[in-house]
């Protein structure tokens, strides 16, 4: 069924899921245990029902092996990456150190609405681990909005991990996990204590530069090589949820469940990719995604990790060489080489243009005013800083300090 045609068929689903946001439907009546409509398609699609007394969820479980490949990466390549983190004196929050490959379990969820409140009800919980020898997938899935017990039931008896990977699942799907199953927390084990891995803000500081929008669907193009052929767009997975409630015919969510696999597949190989740029082990990392792996390991206070890298990038007049070169000279002055900064920021200040240029210009000007006591070398970069154009710059503190040095050039020549 096409696309146009599945919107034409969920209309009238539309004006649900406005309600869902704003108020939970009460349970319909439960059914028998045995009772599970289309049970043979569920079947034929490797999908089980789990049962909690005389209610039930569906659970589906797939499993790839290692050489199997998710865009630019093969599953074994994880297994590699965690080695990698192993053996190495990198230290990161996305490091894998003292982990197994197995630790770490891939996680996103499907809900009826992208609000946080007790409206929005999660309809899949699906998750991931890189074994051995296979990589093992597991989807729970409700089948109507009163049988979040046996959900929540079947997927904390499955997680037995230390560390969750997701994308954004720090500000959206862990916190409606959370609060859904405040709703019925005397019913099911407790959420277990959770490391957590976002890739989505590792996603933000290495590509922001690359990509206006950093979506898995577009981060999966773009980066990792992987294009989704049929797939269900994620604002359609709510009205195929509704539908479903309806009528029970489990044909939309099956596309459902593969949207949602490809999320989580996806998460494997970002994982790989992101610890290969951040070890320096990946062969076609480009000079502005190493500035920015340079600029992060600065940022978290890995300050010779971040120097080191500055330094390999830092040869030669191209834009990123010169971001090296400026991002290395506030190294040295966080070290008070003062020499060192000034020196770097000369060649950046000769180099660059715009922003960089004019920050190199005032760093110098303030090193050779108050540390080297070069006066006239501190008015010529300020006036020189004074020339540079810039939006929303107001030159009155530039005039003052350049009135400032100018006093005590005279000063200095009268004594």
């Amino acid at each position: 069924m096409s696309i146009k045609k599945k919107l034409n068929r969920l209309k009238p689903h539309l004006s649900g899921i406005k309600a869902e946001k704003n108020e939970v439907s009460d349970p319909p009546v439960k059914k028998a245990a045995a009772e599970v409509p289309f049970a043979e398609v569920w079947q034929q699609n490797g999908v089980r029902p789990y049962y909690v007394e005389d209610d039930f969820c569906l659970v589906r479980k797939a499993a790839y092996p290692l050489d199997a490949k998710h865009g630019k990466y093969s599953f074994s390549e994880f297994r590699k990456a965690v080695a990698a983190w192993n053996e190495s004196e990198y230290h990161h929050p996305l490091s894998a150190v003292n982990h197994r490959p197995e630790d770490l379990f891939f996680f996103d969820t499907e809900t009826t609405g992208l609000g946080g409140g007790a409206g929005n009800t999660i309809f899949l919980l699906g998750h991931a681990s890189v074994t051995e020898n296979e990589v093992v997938l597991t989807q729970h899935i409700l089948p109507r909005p009163g049988s979040e017990v046996p959900l929540y039931q079947s997927f904390l008896e499955a997680i037995d991990y230390t560390k969750m990977v997701t994308y954004n699942g720090k500000s959206f799907d862990w916190p409606v996990v959370k609060s859904r199953h405040t709703l019925i927390r005397e019913h099911v084990p407790k959420l277990p204590p959770f490391g957590h891995f976002d890739l989505y803000h590792a996603a933000r500081r290495l590509w922001k530069h690359r990509l206006e929008r950093l979506k898995l669907s577009i981060v999966e193009k773009e980066i990792l090589e992987f294009e989704r052929k049929d797939d269900i767009p994620g604002f359609l997975a709510p009205m195929i949820y509704f539908d479903y409630v309806e009528r029970q015919d489990p044909e939309g969510m099956l596309g459902v469940l593969k949207h949602n696999e490809f999320d989580i597949l996806s998460l494997i190989s970002l994982y790989t990719h992101l610890s290969y740029q951040l070890l320096r082990q990946s062969a076609g990392q480009t000079a502005q995604e190493t500035f920015e792996v340079g600029r992060w390991y600065s940022y978290i206070g890995e300050s010779e990790t971040a120097e080191k890298v500055f330094s390999e990038l830092s040869e030669g007049n191209g834009a990123e060489a010169v971001q090296a070169r400026h991002a290395l000279a506030f190294q040295a002055k966080k070290k008070k080489d003062w020499q060192r900064a000034a020196q770097l920021w000369e060649n950046v200040a000769k180099h660059a243009r715009g922003r960089i240029q004019f920050e190199a210009c005032i760093e110098l000007t303030k090193i050779y005013e108050h540390r080297l006591k070069e006066f006239e070398q501190a008015l010529e970069y300020a006036e020189q800083a004074l020339t540079i154009e810039l939006q929303n710059f107001d030159p009155a503190a530039l005039r003052k300090r350049i009135s400032r040095l100018e006093n005590k050039i005279t000063v200095s020549l009268k004594g």
